[in-house]
């Protein structure tokens, strides 16, 4: 029999595409229903267990109609490590957080990752843990130093956007299924509202930035960022690249304090951070 939780995901992605024009989402199945409201409230007859609540509670903003487009989702050790010095980050995070990743994947349009994770971790940026649709990956490599033989270019299981720079000669020997495109690089870099703006031309409406930590702190200096998911795990690593790196500050009325909510995953703990908020 379908669990809370399987229900809840199941609701989260029928609601992803709902028309809110047309009033709140409705979700029925064998066990009861799930109404879910424009505003994030909702209501499950029969109640859900906690698990279901926290899945709901944490992710359905990405779903609503006013719901943040440009999300960023960063998995880090206590001390705020995401890999070591030598870049080794395979697993912080343990199953759920993964499973937690995967949702977040499956629930945007796009997701998309700097060149030094790609160099670093060759990830294949698919929906495996759960359920659900493959979003367009997307590789922002600037001076297009990437080997062709990276996985986005070489497993046809999702669509990908090369983005390079202007100036940049395109990789030869890409998948059918990789498409490059060109921005413009200004001090060695390409703005995060080119990209953004790019991905919207192409119906990208929900964008995750899932790293490195350059590219996910250049986004969020520059304030390209709607909303910012932390998963906190219990290691202490001592050492190694932090998660966030922004200019220095002075003194602490000068940081940033969101708005936070926090949800416990198994042994880790997630941080909300909604940046749309003063």
């Amino acid at each position: 029999m379908i669990g809370d939780e399987d229900r809840a995901w199941q609701a989260l992605l029928q609601a992803r595409s709902h028309d809110w024009s047309r009033g709140p989402f409705h979700y029925r199945d064998c066990r009861g229903r799930l109404t879910l409201e424009k505003d994030g409230r909702y209501r499950a007859q029969p109640a859900l267990d906690p698990a279901a609540s926290t899945l709901i509670d944490a992710l359905a903003p990405l779903v609503l109609p006013n719901g943040p487009q440009v999300v960023a989702q960063l998995g880090q050790s206590l001390d705020g490590r995401i890999a070591t010095e030598s870049g080794a980050s395979h697993y912080i995070n343990g199953l759920v957080g993964r499973v937690h990743l995967h949702r977040l994947r499956a629930l945007v349009d796009a997701v998309l990752v700097g060149a030094g994770t790609v160099a670093d971790d060759d990830p294949a940026l698919t929906v495996r843990h759960v359920e659900g649709p493959q979003p367009l990956r997307i590789a922002l490599d600037p001076r297009a130093r990437l080997s062709p033989q990276r996985r986005l270019f070489q497993c046809e299981e999702a669509p990908t956007l090369h983005l390079i720079g202007e100036s940049a000669r395109p990789l030869s020997g890409l998948g059918n299924h990789v498409e490059t495109r060109r921005l413009s690089v200004q001090a060695g870099a390409v703005s995060p509202w080119d990209v953004i703006e790019t991905l919207r031309e192409r119906g990208c409406r929900r964008i995750l930035i899932e790293g490195g930590s350059a590219t996910l702190s250049r986004f969020l200096e520059t304030n390209a960022l709607d909303r910012l998911y932390i998963l906190v795990a219990p290691l202490v690593i001592g050492s190694g690249r932090p998660g966030i790196s922004l200019p220095p500050i002075d003194t602490l009325d000068q940081a940033r304090r969101p708005p936070c909510r926090h949800f416990s995953l198994g042994e880790e703990v997630l941080f909300d951070l909604d940046l749309r908020q003063p």
